[in-house]
This record gives structure tokens, C-alpha cells and sequence, in this order.
């Protein structure tokens, strides 16, 4: 199959790499200096260059606040054929560009980011697609990531949503939390070391991307339920409560279980 990537940042520099063994693969980055370890695929830097190309498949792996953008730049260049994909971690605006686009569509959502996980060893990792996209682009994407021995779920647009709401929300909230209450510490413990590698690499992370998450329409009910819970350990701390405590502490014990 003919795969066009467009941008050569982590996500579709791992994307290159994983697919242009078994397909013809071209990479499509306005900045050179992002395609200085790509190999074995086709570099474009103009969207002219599609044209000839001709590709089956577009993944759209460009930053978050840009991929509707970058299919909108490329579509006149591409076959009626052609399937278009994304691979955004926040799908709001999509269902809406793919239902007017006139082509075929698959949306996922590799929950798996570059900052934390081990692209070389995803077996535990889990990926998304989304139900309402095209039968032979769901096809591709399942089979690639069975490949990879991912944990692969089916959801709708709107499943996804408050999937990443829940799943992505409360722990970027949690941690901008811990990052803003930050002091230096000349002798901090492990777990304080622990949290604040977790915190760099979040922050390491787009401002669009953090934004937009959070953003999320689903977010702010996640957050006031961080909101309460830390109402209820305050309480119970200024009230040395032992007794709320142990219960506290079991709950949260089970909950993780």
C-alpha cells in the first residue's frame, strides 16, 4: 500500500519506521531538519509532490492544533480513493471535518504517547479506534496494531471523548496541580522524585495538546471530583480523624485494586 505520513515529529517518525518495510511510504514535513533520520520512505516538503505519489492512505500524525489544517492543505491532491486518518488524542472538531470532507476516514488514538512509553515495547500498551470510520481503514489499523500486541478497543466518537476525559483529564490535572505547588526539595524522597519526572515529561508535552485536553467539555466534571476529594482529606486531616482516615485509605486502596 502507498502511505503518505504527514509531519516527521515522534509519532510519525515511529509510524515511518513501523510501516515503510512492508509499504511504499512517503513523509510529507515542511522543516528538512525533522527528516534527518528518516529513511527507507519518500520526503516531500510541498503537497505538489502528492500528486504523483498517489497514495492509498494519509496519517495524519502533524500537531494537534494543525491536523485539520494539514488534511485540508493535502486533500486536492489526493485519489477519491484515498482513506485519510488521524491519530489525535482529542477528537472534538473531527467528526464534524470527516462528515463533510467526501472521503473515506479512520480515526485511533495510540494511548501511548513518545514521552512515557517505550516505543520499542508497546505488549502493554492499549489504542483506540473509532467505530464510525471506514470498514477497510478499521481493517488496516487493527491488523497493524494486533502487530504490535496492543490492547485495541472500539469506540465512538463520542465514547472516546469521555474515555480521554477520565483517562487523560484527571491526570494531567492532578499533575499541574503537583507541579504548582512545587518548592525545591535538596533532599527529595522517592516518591516526590517519582512525580516530578512524571511532571516534566507532561509538561514536555504541546501547549495545545495539554489545553485541548483539558479543555475537554468532559474535563471540569473529572476536576470537581478531584475537587471533592481533596475536600474530604482536608477535612479529615485538620480533624485528625483516624477513623475517616483508615476508611478513606481503604476505599482508595480498593479502587485501585
Amino acid at each position: 500500500m502507498k502511505i503518505l505520513i504527514l509531519g516527521a515529529g515522534k509519532m510519525g517518525s515511529f509510524f515511518t519506521d513501523l510501516l515503510s518495510f512492508n509499504h511504499e511510504v512517503a513523509v510529507l514535513e515542511k522543516d528538512p531538519k525533522r527528516m534527518r533520520f528518516i529513511y527507507n520512505a519518500v520526503r516531500m516538503q510541498s503537497p505538489e509532490e502528492i500528486t504523483d505519489f498517489a497514495p492509498e492512505l494519509v496519517i495524519n500524525c502533524v500537531t494537534l492544533n494543525y491536523t485539520i489544517e494539514a488534511f485540508q492543505t493535502v486533500i486536492p491532491y489526493l485519489q477519491p480513493y484515498c482513506i485519510i486518518a488521524d491519530i489525535a488524542s482529542v477528537k472534538t472538531h473531527l467528526k464534524a471535518f470527516y462528515d463533510t470532507c467526501g472521503f473515506p476516514y479512520v480515526s485511533t488514538h495510540p494511548m501511548f504517547g513518545p514521552t512515557f512509553a517505550n516505543l520499542g515495547k508497546l505488549e502493554k500498551e492499549n489504542t483506540i479506534i473509532i467505530s464510525e470510520g471506514d470498514h477497510l481503514g478499521k481493517i488496516f489499523f487493527k491488523d497493524l496494531y494486533a502487530g504490535l500486541h496492543l490492547n485495541i478497543f472500539e469506540y465512538t466518537f463520542e465514547e472516546h471523548d469521555k474515555v480521554v476525559a477520565y483517562s487523560l483529564g484527571i491526570p494531567f490535572a492532578s499533575t499541574m496541580v503537583f507541579a504548582a505547588t512545587m518548592k525545591h526539595q535538596d533532599a527529595p524522597g522517592t516518591t516526590f522524585k517519582r512525580h516530578m519526572k512524571i511532571a516534566r515529561g507532561l509538561l514536555s508535552e504541546d501547549d495545545y495538546l495539554l489545553t485541548e485536553i483539558l479543555f475537554n467539555p468532559r474535563t471540569p466534571h473529572q476536576i470537581e471530583r478531584i475537587q471533592e476529594e481533596l475536600s474530604l482529606l482536608l477535612d479529615i486531616i485538620r480533624k485528625k480523624d483516624s477513623e475517616a482516615m483508615k476508611k478513606q485509605l481503604q476505599k482508595i486502596r480498593k479502587n485501585i485494586e
